[in-house]
C-alpha cells in the first residue's frame, strides 16, 4: 500500500474521537478488576478513550502512543517501570505488519510486566476476511452520503490492506489502513516466544465464553515462571 502511515494526524485523531464504540464502560470494569492494587500500561494509549476513564478509578495508568497528536492531553512516564497490568485494545496489535513485529510487541509487553503481571490483548478474530483477494461493499448509506468499502488480502504477506471512501456532496475523502491479522492460536505461539502464556479467553468484556462464532476475543497472559 503506497502513502500508508501509522502516525495518525489532527483530522484523523478528531475522526477517533467521535467514533466512541460505546463499549469503554465495561471495558474498564474488567481491566479495573484485574489491575488491583498495581499499575497498568497501555500500550497504544491512542486519546485515552480507556485510560482516562481508569484512571479515575484510582489506576496509575502509563501510556506509549505512536502519534503525538492522540497525546496531546496526556504525558508519556513509562521509564523502567514494571506493571501488574500491560494492556493492548482495539485490535491495535495488528497494526504492526510484521510477525517479527508483533513478537517484538509481545516481549516489550512481558519485560514491563511484575512477576504476577498479565498482558491483555483485545483482538477482532479475521474469519470476516476472505483469502481470495479483494472486496468491495458499499458500507452505509445515509440520504446523499454513502461510505464505499474496498479491502485486499494477501495471503502471502497475511497484509489485509482497505480503504474506505465516504461520498457526498461535499466531496470524496478517502481514509487507508493496512493490518496483518492473526489468529488466537498464533498470539498464544507470539507469547510464548516471549516468556507468556494465555490463562483466560473470552469472547467479550463481560467473560462470555470464546467460542466458534465469536468475532474478538479478550485474551490474558502471564509469565510462564509465576506460581
Amino acid at each position: 500500500m503506497r502513502n500508508f502511515g501509522p502516525v495518525w494526524g489532527p483530522a484523523k485523531v478528531q475522526w477517533y474521537a467521535d467514533g466512541r464504540r460505546g463499549d469503554e464502560a465495561e471495558t474498564v470494569d474488567l481491566l479495573h478488576d484485574l489491575v488491583t492494587d498495581g499499575d497498568a500500561l497501555a500500550l497504544a494509549v491512542g486519546s485515552g478513550r480507556v485510560a482516562l476513564p481508569l484512571a479515575a478509578r484510582g489506576v496509575t495508568v502509563d501510556g506509549i502512543e505512536l502519534s503525538p497528536a492522540m497525546t496531546e492531553p496526556l504525558r508519556e512516564r513509562t521509564g523502567g517501570r514494571r506493571y501488574r497490568l500491560v494492556y493492548l485494545l482495539s485490535t491495535t496489535l495488528f497494526d504492526l505488519l510484521t510477525q517479527d513485529e508483533q513478537v517484538r510487541c509481545f516481549e516489550n509487553a512481558a519485560r514491563h510486566l511484575e512477576a504476577t503481571g498479565m498482558f491483555l490483548v483485545e483482538a477482532a478474530v479475521p474469519n470476516a476476511w476472505s483469502h481470495n483477494g479483494k472486496t468491495g461493499t458499499a458500507g452505509a448509506v445515509h440520504g446523499e452520503l454513502v461510505r464505499y468499502d474496498a479491502s485486499r488480502h494477501d495471503p502471502a504477506t497475511e497484509l489485509l490492506e482497505e480503504n474506505h471512501v465516504a461520498v457526498s456532496g461535499a466531496g470524496s475523502p478517502s481514509d487507508s489502513s493496512a493490518q496483518r491479522p492473526a489468529w488466537p492460536a498464533e498470539l498464544d505461539l507470539l507469547a510464548r516466544i516471549a516468556g507468556l502464556r494465555l490463562r483466560h479467553r473470552w469472547g467479550g468484556w463481560h467473560r462470555e465464553p470464546f467460542g466458534a462464532e465469536s468475532v474478538r476475543h479478550v485474551s490474558i497472559y502471564e509469565r510462564v515462571d509465576t506460581n
